[in-house]
């Protein structure tokens, strides 16, 4: 019997060894489930400088940056360690893993095990960022700016590195952040001091405070834990423009108890209070008709504000300023801080009102104006003002004396007192009038002459030749003056024209020979002609 040999079927072979191999599925089952942005545990398998290569049980090692473990002893081959997978697969199909966000969530979820919504904590100013300031209560979080205190914050970086209480406001568990606030610790502490405070204090009570906040009607004042009002009015007996002239931000101030309301936690207080009253038996201290000093600290369009004394400031009114000027403003005459001495007019305890003159500091001129300067008496003055009736003429100091239009010439005819005087020129002349209740004084100038009407002008005869100048220009003649003071017409008929205008013949200050063709004395006029016939028709 030949013994055969056993066959090999290469085929059959392959079929039962692939049969025998385990699937894909059943290799992914013996490896650990791995996603990514979940922590697992590694074992280091190796290092260079650059890399760590860990075996984290899944089909591919995966790689930490060695820059993570710098400063780090846990670097061990062999060690098992915790890391959180970053990506499953790179640009390179590797594995990424990070064992500082390991760590950092492990931190996280170990501080959030310790904390809650609500809960008061201790932390550390870390530094700042826009919109607040990170803090470190063990694990850093979100200080929001309108959440640093209960007023403005001026500058956060005096508060880095300190240390203060905090509530937890919120803690995010999906974006994985802290939001904590230290104006809720505040406003709370406040709110106990603030009841505390109000059942003990009373009207009249001396408090120290702190200036808190300043606005254009007083002051805010922090009495600790709770705020008062301190108004303007109730800052200084004397007049204050602005509280910020008083006090500053930041200053501990002492102020009295004014009015206390509980149900609104409201509290009235003053600095004025704490001292006596001024006002208190003025009329004592400055009796009317008394003369007293004081200092100019402030001037308005109806007069000065005088201080006598520390919160007893007067009124100068304009009109009490000077017996003799007109005095449109006050600056005119004082300025401010201008030491003066003035009269007491009037005094009211009541509304605290107390008035002052500075012209009853002299004797009035207007009571001897009539002694100084009699009717018919030549004086000298300069034309201070001129006005379409007249010129005001300087006779003394603070009085002048009016120069009618009318009383300026007695032949002439002034249609403006321009045309004989100007401001600044000396004259002389006599004093017609003088009403001291009125304070007025009439002067005249044509009165330093006699009436040329019942002298001289009697002396010209008609048909008389005159030698003149052009002295004024009109639509109907011309005005001639002659002889110094005398004045005539030569009415356009009489003018050899031949319908030209007269302003083209004629300038002012020609010399012309006419004559005299008509005086009238009642009518004070004088009629002169170009025509020598006429003249000595007329």
């Amino acid at each position: 019997m030949v013994d055969e040999k056993p066959t090999f079927d290469l085929d059959i072979f392959l079929k039962d060894s692939q049969d025998n191999l385990p699937s894909m599925d059943d290799l992914l089952e013996d490896t650990h489930p791995v996603h990514e942005g979940e922590i697992t545990s590694g074992k280091i398998l190796s290092y260079d400088k650059s890399e760590v290569m860990v075996d984290i049980g899944y089909k591919s090692e995966g790689i930490v940056s060695r820059h993570e473990f710098e400063g780090d002893d846990s670097l061990e081959i062999g060690r098992e360690l915790e890391f959180l997978v970053e990506s499953l697969e790179d640009s390179e199909g590797r594995v990424l893993l990070s064992k500082t966000r390991a760590d950092k969530i492990k931190e996280w979820d170990a501080a959030v095990s310790r904390l809650e919504e609500g809960a008061v904590v201790e932390g550390r100013v870390v530094r700042k960022i826009k919109g607040g300031l990170i803090v470190d209560v063990g694990i850093d979080s979100f200080l929001p700016a309108s959440q640093v205190d209960v007023r403005p914050v001026l500058s956060f970086d005096d508060l880095i590195g300190k240390t203060f209480s905090f509530k937890i406001v919120k803690i995010n568990l999906k974006r994985k952040n802290i939001v904590v606030s230290r104006r809720e610790i505040l406003e709370e502490k406040r709110s106990k001091g603030r009841e505390e405070l109000l059942s003990k204090i009373s009207i009249g009570d001396l408090r120290q405070g702190t200036v808190k906040n300043i606005t254009d009607f007083g002051v805010f004042v922090d009495l600790g834990g709770l705020d008062g009002l301190l108004h303007i009015t109730d800052m200084s007996w004397g007049r204050i423009n602005h509280p910020s002239q008083v006090v500053a931000i930041g200053d501990s101030i002492e102020v009295m108890v004014l009015n206390i309301d509980k149900e609104r936690a409201r509290v009235s207080l003053g600095i004025k209070q704490k001292t006596e009253n001024p006002w208190v038996n003025i009329a004592e201290k400055y009796p009317v008709n008394a003369k007293v000093s004081g200092k100019v600290v402030k001037l308005a369009h109806y007069g000065a504000f005088v201080e006598l004394e520390e919160g007893v400031e007067t009124l100068l009114h304009i009109s009490e300023m000077s017996w003799t000027r007109r005095v449109s403003h006050p600056s005119e005459i004082l300025k401010i801080d201008d030491e003066i001495e003035a009269v007491v007019l009037s005094v009211s305890e009541k509304d605290h009102k107390l008035s002052l003159g500075l012209k009853q500091t002299k004797q009035n001129p207007w009571d001897r104006i009539g002694e100084d300067f009699a009717v018919g008496m030549k004086v000298s003055g300069r034309v201070r003002n001129i006005t379409d009736y007249g010129a005001f003429v300087e006779i003394c100091e603070g009085i002048d004396g009016l120069v009618h239009v009318s009383d300026m010439s007695w032949t002439r005819r002034v249609n403006h007192p321009s045309e004989v005087l100007k401001k600044g020129d000396d004259v002389q002349a006599i004093v017609l009038s003088v009403d001291s209740e009125n304070r007025k004084v009439a002067l005249g100038i044509k009165q330093l002459i006699d009436d040329p009407w019942k002298t001289s002008i009697m002396e010209y005869t008609k048909g008389q030749q005159i030698e003149g100048q052009v002295v004024k220009i009109t639509k109907f003649g011309i005005f001639v003056g002659f002889d110094d003071s005398l004045e005539g017409l030569i009415h356009s008929s009489q003018l050899e024209s031949e319908g030209q205008k007269l302003e083209d013949l004629y300038k002012q200050g020609d010399d012309i020979t006419a004559y005299i063709s008509k005086v009238d004395t009642i009518q004070r006029k004088i009629s002169l002609s170009m025509k020598p016939s006429l003249g000595n028709n007329a």
